[in-house]
């Protein structure tokens, strides 16, 4: 049975929530494999509304173990806090797996993110403020604190002392903030301890038999392709690898064993934070489709910019991601437009160029070359195939897909679960 990967073509935001739901009941485990609560996902089940921040979507599926791997960061209050609304909510969370190797986002990790971030000025990135870039930079420079330190107070006090030496002198000398007291942190981390002991597991182990039991696993990505770390638009990024090679380090799974990459794409394009934007619209159309679109960030709060869909950026995510299909999202969004424009390629100093630009400064003097599209004013929402969506809603769809360089083998025309058309089955 396969191993899948969902993630994001975009600059995240595209429904990646939605698509896993769909997916969850037909898939045995569903992992996060990679950032933390700066990532959200909204699920609508009938007409209840989910918001998800760290939990993968798959815990809203009865039949479905979610799966939290050590490429997540965690931040303890945050998890505690969703799984109790859950709870409260009806939602079984007592599946629940976390990674012992998932490092902590600990309290002096949020303050460094909010006062580094603010004395950046005009050159800051539009961090979420949470914490994540520090916590993975501790990973990096070895000074991260795991899940499973919670289970030692020798080991977690050493870790935290040590972390906080060089924090404490740039927090007091550099920024003119407290000092951030060891004991103070450990007490607080140890607190979580005995709440989090039920669902702490080997998680690498127990994906790797439950596939060679031929069980399904889907790995879900936060954020999107144009966020990576490495292949995104550095240095407007998150602090991790939302694209499919991060499935395999944020898991433990091999690359032999996924049989599938799926990117979730949106009809149209949006990001949230700083960074360059080629499609972005600053007009009406652009406040149109943010009202129409609720796009909003799940996490942030952040009104979402918004732009006409760039093919350019979708073909970079299929050969980056080695993507076997698309899940298109939000085409209902797109009706009552008589003419969609659609960016084909890129004018940089005055040449064509149809694929993305590796240099910062192409990409950030950018200007789209648009093809433009017959619109539709039909209601689609309640369309169940292919066929049932108007012609030139059908153009469109095929335009896109022969754009992108990838089979689009499912559609979604409204928010709720079953708002979805299903061209190819994804298992």
């Amino acid at each position: 049975m396969p191993a899948l990967v969902l993630l994001g073509a975009q600059w995240g935001d595209e429904g990646k929530g939605k698509a896993t739901d769909l997916l969850g009941g037909s898939v045995d485990y569903v992992v996060r494999y990679q950032g933390g609560n700066n990532a959200g996902h909204t699920v609508v089940v009938g007409d209840q509304k989910y918001a998800l921040h760290l939990l993968p979507s798959g815990i809203l599926s009865p039949t479905c173990v979610p799966v939290i791997g050590n490429g997540v960061v965690v931040d303890p209050s945050v998890l505690l806090s969703e799984l109790s609304g859950l709870n409260e909510r009806g939602v079984d969370t007592s599946k629940l797996l976390i990674s012992g190797n998932a490092h902590i986002i600990t309290p002096y990790n949020v303050t460094v993110d909010k006062v580094t971030e603010r004395f950046l000025g005009k050159r800051k990135i539009g961090t979420t403020g949470r914490g994540i870039g520090p916590t993975y930079a501790d990973k990096i420079n070895r000074v991260g604190i795991r899940v499973q330190d919670l289970y030692d107070e020798s080991i977690l006090t050493q870790k935290v002392e040590a972390s906080l030496g060089a924090k404490n002198q740039m927090l007091t000398k550099l920024y003119n903030r407290r000092a951030i007291a060891t004991e103070q942190v450990v007490e607080e981390l140890l607190g979580y301890a005995e709440k989090l002991a039920p669902y702490v597991a080997d998680t690498v182990l127990v994906l790797n038999q439950a596939l060679e039991e031929n069980k399904v696993v889907l790995f879900e990505g936060g954020q999107g392709t144009l966020l990576d770390i490495d292949h995104g638009t550095y240095p407007f990024v998150t602090s991790s690898n939302p694209t499919a090679g991060g499935a395999c380090t944020g898991s433990g799974v091999g690359p032999t064993k996924i049989s599938r990459v799926i990117g979730i794409l949106k009809a149209y394009t949006t990001r949230v934070g700083a960074g360059p934007f080629p499609t972005e619209l600053l007009d009406e159309d652009g406040d149109a489709l943010r009202r129409i679109g609720g796009e909003r960030g799940v996490t942030t709060g952040r009104d979402r910019r918004c732009g006409w869909f760039d093919a350019v950026i979708a073909r970079y995510a299929t050969r980056v991601n080695g993507l076997t299909d698309f899940f298109l999202t939000k085409l209902d969004v797109l009706t009552g437009w008589e003419q969609i424009p659609v960016c084909v390629a890129y004018e940089i100093d005055g040449k064509r160029v149809e694929e993305l630009p590796y240099s910062q400064t192409d990409f950030h003097h950018a200007k789209p070359i648009y093809e433009t599209l017959p619109g539709w004013s039909e209601d689609i929402t309640k369309a169940k195939s292919f066929s049932d969506l108007p012609k030139n809603a059908q153009n469109y769809v095929k335009a896109l897909e022969e754009m992108s360089g990838a089979p689009i083998s499912a559609i979604g025309v409204g928010p709720g679960r079953d708002e979805t058309i299903e061209i190819n089955s994804f298992l």
